[in-house]
């Protein structure tokens, strides 16, 4: 369904009974990254929504960079749950909406019962992750150039964007999706307006520590990611802390390991029920 927040239409899938579990996706996927997920927390009495982000997916697509701040992502997602009459949510992210479920569990923590980061780790984790993490970023840098990065990404029917997606398990339905040139450079704002290009070579800004319970899960074919980026969240948590590492798998993993995934959520979701 289509809902409007804070000035700006949102595609939200909506579905299943219960308490709320909020689903944020990351570059450069939708709300359908978490079928499988969706589909396990319904069946176990959870009540899940899954926005596609602005600049994703059927929401609205501003082509101002401005509109992409990330303070307007969290307001998008409190939006959200307001919404649909939300007091208080598990929270789950994947990559980029990884990073955004932390900074929306910061904002106001009182809506959530718990956070799980799937592959992002805390900014000050990522940033203090060492010379190979910066390596893994370097499509950061590249992102920031306007044209140049579309260019490159699109180029004989988009064959960089296909090995930058090598372990993605649907590149042909992102790609699909990518083809309309706004939508490319909307996915790309993300970037331009969330890491400025001084943060991607130093440390992010002063972030507060996570003030929820928190699980972070990485898995070690995670070519974009290093574990140290993951497991040194530990330092920049104040609730509780749980790390888990999948063997043998790459970086979306809800659709690659779906079964695991749907295992470590209804569990960490069932202990921050009691």
């Amino acid at each position: 369904m289509r809902v409007e927040v804070n000035g700006i239409g949102l595609e939200v899938q909506v579905s299943g009974e219960g308490a709320a579990v909020l689903l944020v996706h990351g570059y450069p996927d939708t709300h359908a990254l978490w079928r499988h997920q969706a589909a396990a927390l319904n069946a176990a009495g959870y009540r899940t929504i899954a926005p596609d982000l602005r600049g994703f997916g059927a929401s609205d697509k501003p082509q101002d960079v401005d509109s992409y701040d990330l303070a307007l992502h969290v307001g998008d997602l409190l939006g959200i749950l307001d919404h649909f009459e939300v007091r208080q949510a598990h929270l789950v992210g994947h990559d980029w909406g990884a990073t955004l479920a932390q900074l929306t569990a910061i904002a106001a923590p009182a809506r959530f019962t718990s956070l799980t980061c799937l592959s992002v780790g805390h900014p000050g984790a990522v940033g203090s992750a060492g010379l190979e993490q910066r390596e893994k970023s370097w499509y950061f840098l590249l992102f920031h150039f306007a044209g140049i990065a579309e260019e490159w990404l699109s180029r004989d029917d988009f064959a960089n964007m296909r090995d930058w997606l090598s372990t993605h398990p649907e590149p042909d339905e992102v790609i699909d999706l990518m083809r309309d040139p706004r939508a490319l450079t909307a996915g790309l704002a993300i970037y331009r307006k969330g890491v400025p290009p001084e943060m991607v070579l130093g440390r992010p800004d002063d972030i507060p520590p996570l003030p929820v319970p928190t699980m972070g899960v990485w898995s070690d074919g995670d070519r974009y990611l290093t574990e140290q980026s993951m497991t040194g969240t530990a330092e920049h948590v104040t609730g509780s802390w749980r790390y888990e590492s999948l063997d043998g798998i790459g970086h979306w993993m809800p659709l690659e390991a779906p079964e695991a995934v749907n295992k470590l959520l209804l569990d960490f979701l069932s202990f921050a029920d009691q």
